[in-house]
């Protein structure tokens, strides 16, 4: 018998007509949660690794070709961008020329099938409060939708459960907080529950390329699709050296157990071992999140584990109400779908270029990708254009939300190709044609403007 706690959240669930895989998968992880499972990795258990990189490897441009031919796109599109005080998907955020993420997305993938006559479909993973906007956005392209093919399917929901006693919460004030996505390792339990992943399969596809729609850089590349066709691998992600902006996120290791690679994540890391997680010298790669995972070996798996990939628990403490740290503290039940990583035999790493890692997280992000350091071309991939990435800290009182970050750049980002840095206290208003070099620090306790055509220099 199942405790009150699982008998509860399971009634709850399947009164919401929740997907029974992703029921199943849940009290899976609700009985881990019970007997004390925390996921955390502790760093005597773990050693570096070292990869091979994109740049190294020779891929012929037949064998590019005839992969990208076999190969699909899922981009992950359940997030409403709420750190930034948007209450729709963040993909429909404006990057460029009137252009959103959607928007450079859809023309990413529609110039690649012309450029290779494949059928590459687009495939987002919306949540039920992304898909009416994200769906509505992509109507106006009509060659999009692949034939047989959804556009969309949806990400699961779960309910959050009280700390003190694993019961799901109640939260009248707001029901909807009375639930949470599992995290984007719920991609695997949505892909078979939806039936997707037999579609793909059936229609002869025999990868596909995971990644997030807040990241440009992750384009579905012809080359990387061979690399990983070669391999034979049943699983690879993208990895990237980390930087001192990287040192709070997860990175790659191998466990000293089995060998097998792992991700070790922020909230998988014992306080004692923040060190360690910090060093880049020691941890040298982090996740792009960008996967290629094989479709067959996909099916295989979790045929063997019905339905349960079994991946590493996150026990992620909240609030029920994320505004109220005076509301109930909760547990949101989570898997990292990088860390399936460590489920297959055989997966493997590839180190690329930032190019392909350019998420938006923060306004701050945001300033760079709408600035000058990229390029956006025909093809609508980025080219970085700047020496390197500027620094881009933006004091969160004024800018943190993208309604006044807006209001504070009216006629456009400033030029940041020549910058190093750009760190602002206070509040700054800046006017066309702005230019930034080196490194630029500004700082006011009163509210300021940086006329038209001025340059900003460290000079």
């Amino acid at each position: 018998m199942g405790s009150p706690g699982l008998h509860a959240a399971r009634a709850k669930m399947e009164a919401e007509g929740v997907d029974p895989v992703a029921v199943d998968t849940f009290a899976h992880y609700f009985r881990l949660l019970e007997h004390g499972e925390t996921g955390m990795i502790p760093e005597s258990t773990i050693e570096p690794v070292d990869i091979e990189a994109l740049a190294d490897v020779e891929v012929s441009d037949e064998s590019a070709a005839a992969a990208i031919r076999t190969t699909a796109v899922i981009k992950l599109n359940g997030g409403l961008g709420t750190s930034m005080g948007m209450d729709r998907a963040k993909s429909l955020l404006c990057v460029r020329r009137g252009l959103n993420f959607l928007d450079i997305i859809a023309r990413q993938v529609l110039h690649l099938r012309q450029q290779y006559d494949a059928t590459l479909p687009l495939i987002f993973m919306n949540s039920f409060r992304t898909s009416g906007d994200t769906m509505a956005a992509l109507a106006r392209y009509d060659a999009l939708p692949v034939a047989g093919l959804p556009l969309e399917f949806l990400q699961n929901k779960e309910p959050k459960l009280l700390k003190k006693d694993l019961s799901p919460v109640s939260w009248p004030k707001d029901p909807d907080l009375e639930w949470c996505p599992p995290g984007h390792g719920d991609l695997y339990t949505a892909l078979r529950g939806t039936g997707l992943l037999d579609q793909l399969i059936a229609a002869g596809y025999e990868r596909v390329l995971v990644s997030n729609s807040d990241n440009l850089g992750a384009v579905p590349d012809a080359r990387v699709a061979g690399w990983f066709a070669s391999t034979g691998a049943p699983f690879a992600i993208e990895a990237v050296r980390r930087t001192p902006s990287d040192k709070k996120g997860g990175h790659f290791a191998r466990r000293k157990s089995d060998g097998r690679l792992v991700l070790r994540e922020t909230a998988q890391t014992l306080d004692e071992d923040k060190d360690a997680l910090a060093d880049l010298e020691r941890h040298r790669f982090c996740s792009t999140n960008n996967l290629w995972i094989d479709l067959a070996a996909l099916k295989t798996v979790l045929d063997q584990r019905d339905g349960i990939l079994g991946l590493p628990l996150i026990r992620n403490v909240k609030n029920v109400d994320p505004g109220d740290k005076t509301s109930p503290e909760v547990i949101q039940v989570e898997t990292a779908m990088g860390a399936a990583i460590e489920v297959f035999e055989g997966s493997t790493l590839i180190e690329v270029t930032r190019e392909r890692f350019v998420p938006v997280k923060t306004t701050n992000d945001l300033l760079v990708l709408r600035s000058d350091v990229y390029d956006i071309g025909q093809d609508f991939v980025l080219d970085q254009a700047a020496d390197e990435i500027p620094y881009v800290d933006l004091d969160t009182d004024h800018y943190k939300l993208v309604g006044e970050f807006d209001k504070r750049f009216p006629e456009g980002a400033p030029s940041l190709r020549k910058a190093t840095s750009l760190t602002v206290e206070g509040d700054w208003t800046f006017c066309r044609g702005v230019r930034v070099v080196g490194e630029v620090s500004l700082e006011s306790s009163s509210a300021q403007r940086v006329g038209a055509d001025t340059v900003l220099s460290d000079a």
